[in-house]
């Protein structure tokens, strides 16, 4: 089922019932995998459903700002001014890992060795063979093709690309300099696909091609992972353990609206493009009905979700995060007369 979901050019979940409670969210691909199986559980459980359009962070950004949906979701976190500015509060839902994949041939899931430095200047279009001097010294002994090197991007605004961006100006001077980080950059080459689902298609497809998508869509896809070389110079394979390690020092209280930055931090096993996933909401709901029925279908989430979570290799927020998101719903969620709607 979820094969064929995430191999489209993109996605829609739609969980549709007759009740008026149902709730709509549109943005982040890099979560929509746990989304439609909680969705499914949440619909078989209470019989609200949900309808969200997987059409990447900016997009979700931009309409829950015009308030066509009832959440928006980004994978990179909003700044304080911005939240004020537009009336939003912002929460974590669930964090997950972004990773490297090619399409080469005679290389096996897991087998290449990747740095940020290399990625860099590969996406910059400075190395465009896979048996380059470079690739070679990271990797002795695979047998590397003389093959053209193609480079999938998005195409979209994107938290993806926030994230493995972010990594790379963290950790190339060089693409720190000439391209930078955000959710769209002045890609130096390659091609673009829209959605985690679009790079995943894409990369599939092209002989040679590297991309990045998040670990569902690699592993769904069955995609050639790599490995990454993290912070502390550890070469890492990804799962749950490592994103785990990489967001067990994220300092929350101190980040206005939850919002933390999981790339190249400290720890030898932690996974140095680890990403959170957030919900923005309107702090004034003009339905507050609806504002509930999101915040029930995220609460139920929390309590529930761990288990589907874990299957798809996220990681499930601490209980710690969870209580304080939950504070915050209740300060920050009114209705249009000033009372919470919690």
């Amino acid at each position: 089922m979820f094969k064929k979901i995430l191999a489209g050019a993109a996605a829609t979940l739609v969980m549709t019932t007759s009740f008026a409670a149902d709730i709509t969210g549109a943005g982040a691909t890099f979560p929509y995998p746990i989304y439609a199986k909680w969705a499914e559980s949440y619909k078989a459980a209470t019989g609200t459903g949900l309808n969200y359009q997987s059409v990447g962070s900016g997009a979700g950004i931009k309409q829950i700002k015009a308030k066509t949906v009832d959440f928006g979701a980004s994978d990179m976190p909003l700044k304080a001014e911005e939240l004020d500015k537009e009336g939003l509060m912002q929460f974590p839902a669930i964090m997950g890992g972004v990773v490297a994949v090619v399409n080469v041939e005679g290389v096996t899931p897991g087998q290449l060795k990747m740095t940020g430095p290399l990625l860099a200047d590969i996406y910059m279009g400075k190395i465009t063979k896979w048996n380059a001097a470079e690739i070679a010294a990271l990797n002795p002994g695979v047998k590397l093709p003389a093959a053209d090197i193609t480079v999938v991007h998005r195409a979209d605004s994107s938290g993806t690309s926030f994230l493995f961006t972010d990594f790379l100006a963290k950790t190339s001077p060089a693409w720190k300099e000439s391209i930078g980080s955000g959710t769209t950059v002045k890609w130096a080459v390659g091609v673009g696909g829209k959605g985690n689902e679009g790079v995943a298609a894409n990369v599939q497809r092209i002989k040679g091609a590297i991309g990045y998508v998040e670990w569902a869509y690699a592993k769904k896809n069955k995609l050639s992972h790599t490995m990454l070389r993290n912070k502390e110079g550890v070469d890492l394979q990804p799962s749950d353990d490592v994103f785990k390690a990489a967001a067990a020092n994220a300092e929350w209280t101190k980040a206005p609206g939850f919002g933390v930055v999981l790339t190249d931090g400290a720890g030898k096993q932690s996974w140095p493009i680890t990403g959170v996933s957030y919900i923005l909401m309107h702090k004034t709901q003009a339905d507050a009905k609806k504002g509930q029925e999101v915040v029930k279908f995220f609460d139920w989430s929390f309590k529930n979700g761990a288990p589907a979570a874990a299957e798809l290799d996220y990681v499930p927020m601490p209980a710690s995060v969870v209580k304080q998101v939950q504070d915050a719903w209740k300060a920050n969620l009114k209705d249009a007369s000033g009372k919470a709607i919690m």
